[in-house]
């Protein structure tokens, strides 16, 4: 009897040193590193064959294993759970990796066998990570075997043990950080599509589908793709795409870099950039068809990514201030890759202590890429500014210098119009003494003729020329040289007549406009004929009275000449060469019209032309 209790003692000592002791209160609690594991190169053992054949299972002393990219191998996994507690408990285990692709949980006390894994995921499973439900009756002890193989991701296995309610509670949380990660990251994505609307500066956009690529890519990798968006049917394929679909953000970080670090101003690096941009969807998509190469199939991926991080720091090193930035994201970046990298192998489980580092480095290197761009519209603003800025300066240096030209150039415009003007008035100075020498020629000549009507000749020809002397006179004495006082002219001209008729009678001026000097002379020689012909033939021996105007009516001129004489035959005086200068004159030179009026009470003469004929 005692030899049987000591067996006994020691089978139930045996049990306890191999398996988990756990109850009621027992959860959140890893497990693998209190299992054995086998490594079937195989991949052809069944669930009897490893328990019958006498397989040694190796203890793993991890929490946490990975194996890499292994496609050609099973991983067994072998625990055993002790309720220590007098009362039925349930638990549940947690295969903690979204990613193994085929994982199968055998309850060989309740001879259960459960599948799972990202090919053959359990449509009833809303949670990230693949889990089984087990129970145990008081004081019971239970072995449990894992099959666990990867044919297309890295094959990380790690095993945890929950109450049911603490498990779900970890879900929620974890599902809701997530959902934070994603909805921090689109905030990020719409924020720039808005300023790319408003800029239209083409990084924004690119930067925009890197975003997204990133979303995509974690969702992925966290494995929330698989449970709510694709069916186990479609999840191979997807996975298979995987290449292509993890090459989007890195090709549309690219171009980012591209027209956000404006690569033109480097020409190689741009050209071998664009080669290599327009070769890589190509290249990754041949991978994804073939499926050949799988451990290689990121690698030109992997060429990319160093290929920008140089042009980040070769273009930083030359003074790029926009690539200062790229590389502090870049950092960020190597972070997280790292973290992911030594996770996957194996090496260190960073998660256990940060279990969302990856997603904090995603969302830190976004909101450094946005600083850089809202970095960039601050930069463009200054630029913006300073350029005003010159542009004011600039511009007030040209106003001032222009002023000073300006002023310069009016200045020497002032005097060679002063000089001109000079000149003018002292050319019509020299002109009017000529007329005056003429007229005292025409006068001695006159003088030394007896003969009445030769005399009265002279004295025509004398006033004519008087009429255009007076002009070049009052053109001398007056300052402003491009108009004649009407008034004043006519007042001196007709003055000049009443001195060599030596007619007394009164004139009356209605001058209500000023006259261009080119078109004066005309208006001289039609006032002194017809004004010469009152004195002459108009009084007789009375004196009278002649009235003389000049106005202008819309776009014509008015000139009258009116005296209140006696009138004349107009048939005896229509061979007069004065009234046929005068008609020459009127219908020729100003192409206007005259009209003549003759009653017993006097001559009145109306004469019109249109301002475009004022010459």
């Amino acid at each position: 009897m005692i030899r049987i209790n000591l067996i006994l003692l020691l089978f139930i000592i045996c049990v306890e040193a191999s398996s988990i002791v756990i109850d009621e209160e027992t959860s959140n609690t890893k497990i693998l590193s209190q299992s054995f594991i086998y490594k079937d190169n195989t991949k052809s053992l069944t669930i009897k064959e490893i328990q019958n054949s006498g397989i040694s299972f190796e203890e793993i002393k991890k929490s946490r294993v990975s194996f890499g990219y292994s496609p050609s191998f099973d991983v067994w996994i072998k625990f055993t759970l002790h309720n220590s507690s007098d009362k039925k408990i349930k638990k549940i285990i947690e295969y903690a990796n979204p990613l193994t692709t085929h994982i199968e949980f055998f309850d060989i006390t309740n001879k259960n066998t459960y599948k799972d894994g990202l090919f053959q995921i359990n449509t009833n499973r809303k949670t990230v990570n693949p889990y089984f439900e087990i129970s145990l009756e008081p004081n019971e002890v239970s072995t449990y075997y894992i099959k666990a193989s990867s044919n297309i991701t890295t094959l990380i296995i790690e095993l945890n043990l929950w109450n049911t309610q603490d498990f779900y509670n970890k879900e929620l949380q974890h599902q809701s950080i997530l959902q934070l990660f994603f909805g921090a990251m689109l905030v990020l994505a719409f924020y720039n599509i808005f300023i790319y609307f408003f800029t239209k500066d083409v990084s924004y956009l690119f930067y925009v589908f890197y975003i997204f690529g990133v979303v995509i890519h974690q969702l992925m990798y966290s494995g929330i793709t698989y449970i709510y968006f694709f069916d186990s049917e479609n999840i191979e394929f997807f996975i298979k795409g995987a290449t292509f679909i993890v090459a989007i953000p890195i090709f549309a970080l690219g171009l980012f870099i591209k027209y956000f670090i404006k690569l033109k101003q480097y020409p190689l690096l741009n050209k071998i950039l664009n080669i290599y941009l327009f070769l890589f969807p190509f290249l990754s998509l041949l991978f994804v068809v073939t499926y050949s190469f799988d451990k290689f199939r990121n690698i030109f991926t992997v060429i990319l990514l160093i290929y920008l991080v140089y042009i980040a720091i070769y273009t930083a090193i030359k003074g790029n201030r926009q690539s200062f930035f790229i590389i502090a994201g870049w950092i960020v970046m190597f972070i997280g890759g790292i973290v992911m990298y030594l996770s996957s192998t194996g090496i260190f489980n960073v998660y256990q202590y940060f279990p969302y580092v990856v997603e904090l480095t995603f969302v830190l290197e976004a909101l450094l890429f946005s600083i850089a761009l809202a970095d960039k519209i601050n930069q463009l603003q200054y630029e913006k500014n300073k350029s005003d800025r010159d542009l004011i300066t600039l511009q007030k240096t040209e106003k001032k210098r222009l002023i000073v030209e300006v002023e310069n150039k009016t200045q020497e415009l002032k005097s060679a119009l002063d000089v001109q003007t000079t000149l003018l008035k002292e050319l019509n100075h020299r002109v009017k003494n000529n007329m005056q020498t003429i007229i005292s020629l025409v006068r001695l000549q006159a003088d030394e003729v007896e003969d009445e009507n030769m005399q009265n000749i002279f004295t025509t020809i004398q006033n004519r020329i008087s009429a255009m002397s007076y002009l070049h006179e009052l053109l001398y004495k007056q300052s402003d040289i491009s108009h004649v006082n009407v008034h004043e002219y006519f007042d001196n001209l007709i003055g000049g007549l009443q001195d060599s008729y030596e007619n007394e009678s009164e004139i009356i001026y209605d001058i209500r406009i000023n006259l261009e000097v080119e078109s004066a002379i005309s208006r001289g020689l039609i006032l002194n004929e017809l004004v010469t012909n009152s004195f002459k033939y108009a009084f007789l021996d009375k004196l009278g009275n002649i009235w003389i105007t000049l106005y202008k009516k819309e776009d014509s001129f008015y000139l009258t000449i009116e005296d209140d004489g006696v009138g004349y035959n107009s048939d005896q005086t229509k061979h007069s060469f004065g009234l046929i200068l005068v008609k020459t004159l009127v219908e020729n030179h100003l192409q206007g019209t005259i009209t003549t009026t003759s009653t017993k009470s006097g001559v009145k003469n109306q004469i019109i032309w249109r301002e475009d004929a004022q010459s």
